[in-house]
């Protein structure tokens, strides 16, 4: 745990750290590679739509001594082949779900399974679920998720800029494609407990992403008044500076919904825990891994095409063809050395040679020397702390 935990404050430090940005092009591709995944399973298995969304009948009974197993085909037998659902209650009895039974079909079937399963009729309960009400769920949801998306784009776009909400938007559809094409995959009925993990690991998505835009912001202030990081180069940095915090938000994060999903859905056979815990599962973990390797790399496309950026990413690249041609490798990028950093050496330097001409004694800004070890005290952007 204790190299664990060095290893994270060098990376926030900026002592090491992994080049996201240069290769994300395989990151890219790897997303591309699971959405497909995910699209081509949901048009070739379809969802499994839960009985509120295509309309049917609930049936519970009493306690019974008959199997789910068995109930299962009785039930599926008394309805003439539709597709039944049987699940063991904690009291002993069976909640029986046939897909598309309309009320004149459920008094039979409801005579029929008090028969099989040796209960009286009167003692089982129907509730009757129509197409309709599953429709106005299923309208609700998508007007749901349009307002937040809009509302997401929005604030993103304000707080930070135009780019970042575009990028984060396209996590965000990333992280959704998966999650369904996975419910697609896996088979598990979508419910309204579907629609509820759905839209709530949007926001879970998002913190993640704001988390690494916050820092990109911070640290980019005013990046081009120095030549010692391109845009790109910056945005590393800032995946760097956060990677242990989203790692550790998200594990701590996954591992109660596991417990929700593997414990609670897989042994105790918890109903809808099933729907919204695998949601949840697959969402965390989308988007934890959409902040890192996608809407971030996407930051630094968008902002590595404008006319500024480039003729800054120019101008560092010279700099250092200059200084490898001279063998200084002080002109490299160094391990703390923030742009707020070579921006004010860059200053002081001007300032002081500015005075000496003009054969003042006044010398312009410039810091006391300080060790290695102080540099960037104090600051957001990645110094030692």
């Amino acid at each position: 745990m204790s190299k664990l935990g060095n290893l994270g404050a060098r990376l926030y430090r900026g002592e090491v750290g992994y080049d996201f940005i240069g290769k994300r092009k395989i990151w890219y591709g790897i997303s591309i590679l699971i959405t497909i995944t995910a699209i081509v399973g949901l048009a070739v298995r379809g969802l499994n739509m839960g009985i509120e969304f295509s309309g049917g009948a609930v049936f519970t009974t009493p306690k019974t001594s008959v199997s789910a197993a068995e109930a299962e085909r009785r039930a599926e037998a008394a309805a003439d082949g539709h597709q039944a659902v049987v699940q063991k209650l904690g009291s002993g009895g069976l909640r029986i779900q046939i897909s598309e039974l309309d009320t004149e079909q459920s008094l039979p079937v409801q005579e029929a399974l008090a028969k099989d399963l040796n209960v009286p009729a009167k003692d089982i309960n129907t509730q009757l679920v129509g197409p309709s009400w599953g429709e106005q769920i299923a309208d609700k949801a998508w007007l749901g998720l349009g307002i937040f998306m809009v509302l997401v784009v929005i604030y993103l776009a304000i707080a930070f800029e135009w780019r970042m909400a575009l990028a984060a938007l396209i996590a965000l559809v990333h992280d959704l494609t998966i999650t369904v094409g996975v419910y697609a995959l896996v088979g598990f009925e979508v419910t309204p407990g579907t629609v509820i993990g759905l839209l709530t690991i949007l926001g879970y998505s998002l913190y993640d992403t704001v988390v690494v835009f916050d820092s990109l912001k911070e640290m980019s202030k005013d990046i081009t008044k120095q030549t010692r990081f391109t845009f790109g180069e910056m945005a590393n940095r800032s995946i760097n500076s956060t990677l242990v915090r989203s790692i550790n938000t998200t594990v701590v994060a996954l591992l109660p919904v596991a417990g929700l999903l593997f414990v609670g859905g897989g042994f105790l056979g918890a109903g809808m825990l099933n729907d919204i815990s695998l949601a949840l599962f697959v969402g965390l973990a989308a988007g934890a891994y959409s902040s890192i390797f996608i809407a971030t790399p996407l930051v630094a496309d968008f902002k590595e095409r404008e006319p500024t950026m480039k003729a800054l990413a120019k101008r560092v690249h010279a700099k250092r063809a200059a200084a490898a041609a001279k063998g200084d490798s002080r002109e490299e990028p160094r391990r703390a050395g923030d742009a707020e950093d070579a921006a004010y050496e860059q200053e002081g330097a001007e300032a002081a040679g500015n005075a000496a001409a003009a054969g003042t004694g006044v010398a312009g800004p410039r810091r006391q020397a300080d060790s290695r070890g102080s540099r960037g005290r104090g600051r957001p952007s990645g110094g030692r702390r």
